[in-house]
């Protein structure tokens, strides 16, 4: 591993075109960052199964942070054990990894969702809702890779009644059963897409937000947070990805050499990460534009471009940072052009 830098990101929207799904924008820079020897963290809200998918096809042996930071993945061996107990850890051996969990399983999420339907009189579809074949149809993934999807265990996707994903599976009248869109329904809705939803007028806006609010006190009161991510609202426990990012930042840290971290997002269930690392970056949305951050006064580097030609957009400014990771971290992050 290397002395320099260790980087922490999101995948949809940010290392992950929107609508494509695709990196290939961003796999010159990956490369070289592997030369490099600097390790990769993929922190997302995707399963375990299909980050590990991802992983293997990247060519990355190192940690992964799933479902909102419900767990870390660390590959077996990766960090002597003298870490884990140094900090107090427990970590699993689970496969070939040691894992460790932080979030609420998914049969109590998938409960509490349903709680909240009651509560709120509004009709709320997880991903547990939905079959394989929907969960394509509302994301534009192969059904092969919407399987990996449902494979959940400590975050749950899900949308309202009535909206663009709604609009996509269309019941038929048979319990358990919908109607499809088809292809073309899939793009008009990426088309719609900016920060956590389609775009809306003022009035709408405000209702979402209102919702939003709502929904977010009731899962409070449940001992539970929504989130809204790229392109769904989630349902997790008292995780998110800053607390997983923390974890392993000290376990990185405990090894020789002084580590910066930086961290790649774009969306809100991102922000707890980009609070904890040292070099923050927005990723611009699919639209150009950037998420609204909740706390005056953050400094951070905004990219010009959305996607994985933003992440390489700001990762080739930092690897020019590197020959100064000897110095303070403070000092690295005073180089950069803040917005």
């Amino acid at each position: 591993m290397s002395g320099g830098f260790v980087i922490f990101t999101d995948l949809d929207a940010t290392l992950l075109d929107h609508r494509t799904y695709s990196c290939r924008a961003a796999l010159p820079v990956l490369k070289k960052v592997e030369k490099k020897g600097i390790p990769v963290v993929l922190c997302t809200s995707k399963t375990r199964a299909e980050t590990e998918v991802l992983s293997g096809k990247l060519g990355l042996k190192h940690p992964f942070i799933v479902e909102n930071g419900g767990a870390i993945f660390i590959p077996d061996g990766y960090f002597p054990d003298s870490y884990y107990k140094l900090l107090g850890l427990k970590a699993l051996k689970k496969d070939n990894y040691r894992v460790i969990q932080l979030g609420t399983s998914y049969r109590h999420l998938r409960s509490a969702l349903k709680m909240m339907e009651k509560t709120l009189a509004r009709k709320l579809i997880g991903f547990g809702d939905l079959s394989r074949r929907e969960i394509a149809e509302i994301t534009g993934l192969s059904q092969k890779e919407a399987e990996l999807a449902r494979r959940r265990e400590y975050d749950e996707p899900f949308f309202l009644e009535y909206s663009p994903e709604f609009a996509l599976i269309k019941r038929t009248g048979q319990p358990g059963k919908r109607k499809v869109q088809g292809k073309a329904g899939i793009d008009e809705l990426n088309k719609r897409k900016v920060i956590s939803g389609p775009s809306l007028g003022p009035k709408a806006a405000r209702e979402r937000e209102k919702l939003f609010r709502k929904m977010k006190t009731v899962a409070r009161s449940r001992g539970l947070r929504i989130t809204a991510g790229g392109r769904f609202f989630h349902l997790t426990g008292h995780n998110d990805k800053g607390r997983a990012v923390r974890i392993l930042k000290k376990l990185y840290r405990l090894g020789p050499g002084m580590m910066i971290t930086i961290g790649l997002g774009d969306s809100e269930n991102d922000w707890p990460m980009l609070r904890v690392v040292d070099l923050p970056v927005l990723v611009a949305r699919p639209d150009g534009r950037h998420l609204e951050i909740p706390e005056k006064g953050t400094q951070l580097l905004r990219t010009s471009r959305p996607g994985p030609e933003g992440w390489a957009e700001a990762i080739n400014f930092l690897l020019g940072l590197q020959k100064h990771a000897s110095s303070k971290t403070g000092s690295a992050a005073k180089r950069i052009k803040r917005r």
